[in-house]
């Protein structure tokens, strides 16, 4: 009966950067459901994978700040850039901060398989449980599999076409680990009746601003058949949870300074034609001059301002780039990454409850936790 050092489940971003960096490599095992490795790697960013930003603070996460903190310190977006370009990633930076493939994400998901080499892997194989006596017991479909030490790295339930599952949240759960509770995150908004007419606006996109929990959120908002979605809908998301957000349709804008005006209303609307014409409708406004706008109407206008938006609910896990909640980070090391209730149990990125805004925090995450806990099992 062979007996690994690691047994590492999960071959996606944190399970293969603790491959690359972890030391015992011929003594390691990585163990994928799926039939290759970084299948969601090579996905993101529309292939080209957004990997790290330049502005990487715990601001940009659901999550104890106090866990991740001294994480991003050390290993910061520099870390995390220069890891990859000293391997010969070439990178490309959009909206300012983010850092992308230059061609395509294969090459950085290249460099991660290639710094693995000397590890084991297996693919194709489905677990089913862990436990634990003086030694670990992964139990799979296709045998049993033995370890000092077992990290879980298998992600959390968005993409179910990319083989997401619920395992390593079920071997947590094994452990009596607590699970705050999991929802789709980074993931459009679908329709109350009263929104019904969104679905006529869809494919036009324009700039808002939106209001939730304290927090003033501003980016692209796109009208889709289902609902809303764009950048913007996807960081609320992270951040919603029921009742209403509030979207200021006119940034930037003020409305009084159409008030005098012998234009028509939706002339005088910093807004694509559609959407000034489909808001008129709801509010009961005729597109007339604005100096004809009675009282009434001129203040139903400013509810483009504070647009109250109730979402019916999201786009689900099928669409959702992540999970939000997961392990609570409150029974794990926030540096070694070492369950504090199981000895030799580890957790990495997107299983924990820990989830970043878009623009590449998520990958940041995945990479700095796996080479936080190399750091450690290396010693």
């Amino acid at each position: 009966m062979r007996i690994y050092k690691h047994i590492i489940i999960g071959g996606g971003a944190s399970g293969l950067m603790l491959g690359a960096n972890i030391k015992d490599k011929k003594d390691t095992l990585i163990i994928e459901h799926n039939s290759k490795l970084g299948a969601k790697i090579l996905i993101s960013g529309g292939g080209r994978c957004n990997f790290t930003n330049k502005v990487i603070n715990s601001d940009k996460y659901l999550a104890k700040s106090e866990f991740i903190k001294e994480l991003l310190r050390v290993y910061n977006s520099k870390f995390i850039y220069s890891y990859f370009a000293q391997r010969g990633v070439k990178t490309i930076i959009k909206n300012e901060t983010e850092y992308f493939c230059l061609n395509s994400a294969k090459e950085l998901l290249n460099v991660l398989l290639k710094d693995i080499k000397g590890i084991e892997v297996k693919l194709n194989i489905k677990v089913l449980n862990v436990t634990k006596d003086k030694i670990f017991t992964i139990k799979t479909d296709k045998g049993l599999f033995y370890a000092n030490k077992v990290i879980i790295a298998s992600g959390g339930l968005s993409f179910p076409k990319l083989g997401a599952t619920s395992i390593g949240l079920d071997i947590a759960k094994s452990f009596n680990h607590k699970i705050n509770k999991t929802n789709p995150a980074l993931v459009g908004f679908t329709l109350q009746p009263k929104e019904a007419f969104f679905k006529e606006l869809s494919g036009v996109s324009l700039n808002v601003e939106v209001k939730i929990n304290k927090k003033i959120l501003k980016g692209s908002l796109l009208f889709a058949h289902k609902g809303i979605t764009g950048p913007v809908v996807l960081n609320t998301s992270l951040f919603w949870q029921k009742g209403t957000i509030e979207i200021d349709f006119l940034p930037n804008f003020d409305l009084s300074s159409i008030r005098d005006s012998q234009k028509s209303i939706s002339n005088l609307l910093p807004l694509p034609k559609r959407v000034a014409i489909a808001f008129l409708k709801k509010f009961n406004i005729e597109d007339k001059k604005a100096t004809l706008l009675t009282k009434k109407e001129f203040e139903d206008l400013k509810q483009l301002k504070k647009y109250i938006f109730a979402p019916a609910g999201t786009f689900g896990y099928n669409k959702a780039e992540v999970t939000k909640g997961g392990v609570s980070t409150k029974e794990i090391d926030n540096l070694t990454f070492e369950s504090k209730l199981v000895s030799n149990l580890y957790f990495l990125g997107e299983v924990l409850d820990v989830t970043g805004m878009l623009g590449g925090y998520n990958f940041h995450f995945a990479f700095s936790s796996a080479l936080s806990c190399a750091k450690y099992l290396n010693n």
